[in-house]
């Protein structure tokens, strides 16, 4: 289906996210993380470079969640039977959502960690 005007196109998109965030239970989860880290930003008085990574990688796993989503969907609809091409779609979906979330928790240790190794020591 073709898109008639950005504004279609935009709640199109807000659909998608709405429906991710109703249907995902991990997505939840992935939210309730996004306020953690947020407050402990908030608390450690991260820097503006630090606050633009920290978005930018809770926005890369809400993104990879919907695209997760949307595949699995798609091979539920294209294969409601078992097929090995279907499993091997699905897990590998997961497993990029997977490596990000691998990744948002080095940013977090890299960022977080130095200031909180200073409390500590003190």
């Amino acid at each position: 289906m073709k898109s008639r005007n950005r504004w279609h196109s935009f709640t199109a998109a807000l659909h998608g996210v709405i429906y991710t965030v109703r249907t995902q239970r991990n997505t939840w989860i992935e939210l309730a993380a996004a306020l953690v880290v947020i407050a402990a930003g908030l608390w450690l008085r991260v820097q503006p470079l630090e606050w633009a990574v920290l978005a930018l990688t809770i926005a890369t796993i809400l993104a990879l969640e919907a695209v997760n989503s949307a595949i699995e969907a798609l091979v539920d609809l294209v294969s409601p039977d078992y097929h090995e091409l279907a499993r091997i779609a699905k897990d590998c979906a997961a497993g990029a959502l997977l490596l990000a979330v691998l990744g948002a928790l080095g940013v977090a240790a890299a960022i977080f960690g130095p200031p909180l190794a200073a409390m500590i020591s003190r």
